[in-house]
């Protein structure tokens, strides 16, 4: 139940992303003569912020930035941590040496703070801070993957591969990859769940988006000042951000029970 719910959830926001212009085609319209408004007045469910736009609107497109920075951020760095952690693992010697280095380094950094100084000095792009996330958020990825090759590594069927001469990126990709799949699923959809909550964090502090982009780390930074006029401009992209984040832990924990008994079925 919890399951169907978190993907109904996340269905939604799905959806609000990718009809964004068809479901909230008025979410950058400004009005500066209406101003700040609260709920349910002049036809506006949630009210407006103090450039008069739309406070429902603006947060179903604020879907996109949360959904596809994210997702980025948990794939770029799942593949880094795949390709080095499968090899490091699988290989050992100075490949695992050279990959625990640059997981340690990074490991080591403050990487909130490491974001904001290098979006600072590259430029506070959106996807300048995605490309920073990336490989901010990887080592923890190449640390989890190459502890689960290494547990597969001195299994039978592995031993059997080797002695049949079966290639090693062969061993490493076609026979070990499927069989650490339950890990990588739930560890990339908890990547998605921290990406949303650093993107929306990084654009809170106006890291992220430019200035009147939807966003829900920029709605809650706009929304600040509004608390007293019309609260529900902080506290409805507040709500979604928890709502999507807690939705794709839950799910990501009933997909991997889900792939880890039919590895054990296997």
């Amino acid at each position: 139940m919890v399951a169907i719910l978190s993907a109904v959830v996340l269905a939604a926001v799905a959806v609000f992303a990718a009809g964004r212009e068809l479901l909230a085609p008025h979410a950058l319209d400004q009005d500066v003569y209406l101003g700040v408004v609260g709920a349910g007045v002049e036809g506006h469910l949630f009210g407006t912020d103090q450039l008069g736009r739309d406070i429902l609107q603006l947060s179903l497109a604020g879907a996109r930035s949360a959904l596809a920075g994210p997702i980025v951020v948990a794939v770029g760095s799942m593949v880094i941590g795949v390709l080095l952690g499968t090899f490091a693992g699988y290989r050992g010697g100075i490949v695992d040496m050279l990959a625990g280095r640059y997981a340690d380094l990074l490991l080591a950094l403050p990487s909130v703070l490491l974001a904001i100084v290098v979006a600072g000095l590259v430029g506070r792009g959106y996807w300048v801070t995605v490309a920073v996330l990336i490989v901010l958020f990887s080592p923890s990825d190449v640390r989890l993957v190459r502890g689960a090759v290494m547990e597969q590594t001195p299994r039978p069927y592995i031993e059997s591969a080797k002695i049949l001469g079966i290639r090693p990126t062969r061993i490493m990709f076609r026979h070990i990859a499927p069989n650490i799949v339950p890990i990588v699923v739930a560890n990339l959809l908890l990547n998605v769940a921290f990406a949303l909550v650093a993107l929306s964090s990084l654009s809170y502090l106006g890291l992220g988006v430019p200035p009147g982009a939807p966003d829900w780390g920029r709605q809650l930074a706009d929304g600040r000042a509004l608390l007293g006029d019309n609260p529900l401009a902080a506290v409805v992209p507040g709500v979604l951000i928890i709502l999507t984040a807690t939705a794709v832990n839950l799910l990501g924990d009933w997909l991997s029970e889900l792939l880890d008994r039919r590895v054990v079925a296997r």
